[in-house]
């Protein structure tokens, strides 16, 4: 069975080593020369290597374009006989210590060409062996010989070298047969390993999850296409890195019971994660474990729709209970403000009696205001949606900021990042100032020291985003979680329900909100609402929703107004 090796690459190989075993010889060929007396013709022997060497070249050179592989084989293997011969003769003949080189052809015949040449070549040098020491022998041509045999120890001397050719031939035949047979088992080996492995490759790949395997010392082995997604890196960037490093929490480890765990990861945008990981260990046969597989499941979305839904009850429930008590509360506290009223126009109070009055008028003033939070948070909205662009709503909120801000002297600056020219949307105008305004006032709370409100405005795939940074003192991750749950204001004289109103209003609007914030860095709120094209056009339309809150916006004063009583938490 022949093989398909790479007859070529055998061709080019056998080209490089017959020019360094040229090389060889002539060097020792020289330096014996040189020391010792010696018959051999000295300029015949360099021309004939000269020669060999260009019809090497000459060999290397056709390869490249010549396709005809077996027929180069031939050719190349009848110019070494004939080359072997001349130097042989050359050399001493029957004295010459180069005649090993005649098997050295007969052995590359057995590998370039089939058995039957192999037989042929090593009878074709016998015979040009043969005939060359007998033409010396017998002075027909002339001896380059130190010594003159006897005919019987001659004739013996030829007939060993045949002996030698046949069985050279024989031998490296079968040897040849073997390494092709063994050589074709390979290629089949070898190609049925590459496709095994590839689809191991493709099934790793392939799959849905993250999976990131590392040694036995944590270091990062192999990291799929889904993990490099999941942790928005690449496998040069995870590769050899301690797979510990890359989370906030501790993993899962193999030796406990606790093999699988939800660890929170922070992705180079500044977006936090949450992941759910399995390890186990990566046992090799006969080996014992080498490594550990962890897979990754993204759990960030589900965990933030929980989130939503938590707090979407809770929201209910303190809408069910400001509806019960409200009115309640209301009526009295209407009577109580309108007594007061009237106790203050008595004359004759002492000073300190009016400033109990006035106490008593100011702080039913802020308990009106809460409760006309708690009615507005649970009354029915209606809501005028239409084609806006978000640009004009945030700039006639950022500059009635302004001239707030240098009205009282706070030391806050305005930074815009508009990075689109208009940003149209399907939104209610008044209720979306009502959301710009709520996320100033905070930022502007948070900032007593002044410091800088940095608005952007960017696309985020199929939305518009909509960024609101402060360099305040920031929030720690439990404040993050509840920033959006109602009575969690951390400002004095707030209700905790200013970003509980944003939050349904966001909702009603189809969109997302959420906070990022770290101690002592400020913090970012970011807003997202579906964009539409400007040549799209939408009709006004108009929804009623129990989930959103309502507040007269048609003036500046009233969206200050009613921003004011809305102090919830910072972010």
């Amino acid at each position: 069975m022949r093989s398909t090796f790479d007859e070529r690459l055998w061709l080019a190989w056998l080209v490089k080593v017959r020019i360094i075993i040229l090389t060889f010889l002539l060097g020792i060929e020289l330096a014996i020369a040189r020391l010792t007396p010696s018959p051999m013709p000295m300029r015949f022997f360099v021309n004939t290597i000269l020669l060999w060497y260009a019809t090497s070249l000459f060999y290397l050179w056709l390869s490249s374009f010549w396709e005809e592989q077996r027929l180069q084989s031939l050719l190349q293997v009848l110019t070494d006989l004939a080359m072997v011969t001349l130097v042989v003769y050359a050399t001493g003949g029957v004295d010459s210590s180069l005649n090993f080189l005649y098997p050295l052809v007969i052995i590359v015949a057995c590998i370039l060409l089939p058995r039957v040449w192999a037989y042929l070549i090593a009878a074709m040098a016998f015979l040009l062996f043969g005939t060359i020491v007998e033409l010396a022998y017998f002075d027909v041509i002339p001896s380059y010989s130190s010594t003159h045999p006897r005919f019987r120890l001659f004739q013996a001397i030829i007939f060993i070298n045949l002996f030698a050719y046949l069985a050279v031939a024989y031998l490296a035949g079968r040897l040849a047969a073997k390494l092709r047979q063994v050589d074709v088992k390979l290629k089949h080996a070898r190609g049925a390993l590459q496709n095994l492995q590839a689809l191991h490759e493709n099934i790793i790949e392939s799959i849905s999850g993250g999976l990131i395997t590392t040694g036995l010392d944590g270091q990062i082995t192999l990291v799929n296409a889904a993990a490099q997604k999941l942790l928005e890196r690449t496998d040069r960037d995870l590769w050899g890195q301690p797979v510990h490093e890359l989370f906030l929490d501790p993993l899962p480890i193999v030796e406990s019971e606790r093999t699988h765990s939800e660890v929170r990861f922070a992705a180079p945008n500044g977006f936090r994660k949450t992941f759910r990981v399995l390890v186990s260990a990566l046992i090799v046969p006969n080996r014992g474990a080498i490594g550990y597989v962890y897979t990754l499941d993204d759990l960030t979305e589900i965990r933030r729709l929980e989130r939503d839904l938590r707090m979407q009850d809770r929201l209910a429930a303190v809408g069910r209970l400001a509806a019960a008590i409200a009115h309640e509360i209301r009526n009295p506290l209407t009577s109580i403000a309108g007594s007061v009223s009237m106790l203050s126009d008595i004359p004759g109070l002492s000073q300190e009696h009016r400033q109990l009055l006035q106490i008593v008028t100011r702080e039913s003033d802020r308990l009106n205001g809460i409760i006309t939070d708690f009615l507005a948070y649970s009354r029915g909205k209606q809501y005028q949606f239409s084609k806006v662009d978000l640009l004009p709503l945030l700039e006639d909120t950022l500059t009635l900021l302004e001239h707030r801000l240098v009205t009282q002297k706070t030391g806050i600056r305005i930074e815009r990042r508009y990075k689109v020219l208009e940003a149209s949307t399907l939104a209610d105008g008044d209720k979306i100032k009502q959301v710009f305004w709520n996320f100033c006032e905070n930022a502007v709370r948070a900032m007593k020291k002044g410091g800088s409100l940095t608005v952007s405005v960017e696309k985020a795939g199929e939305d518009w985003q909509v960024n609101f940074a402060d360099t305040g003192p920031g929030m720690s991750p439990q404040l993050v979680e509840k920033v959006f749950e109602p009575f969690q204001s951390q400002f004095e004289g707030g209700t905790g329900l200013g970003l509980a109103i944003v939050y349904q209003i966001v909702q009603a609007h189809e969109g997302k909100v959420w906070a990022r914030s770290k101690v002592g860095e400020g913090s970012v709120f970011v807003l997202r609402l579906r964009r539409i094209s400007t040549e799209q056009r939408v009709a006004p339309t108009q929804k009623s929703t129990t989930e959103a809150v309502t507040v007269q916006s048609g003036s500046p004063k009233a969206v200050s107004a009613a921003a004011g009583t809305g102090g919830g938490v910072h972010g």
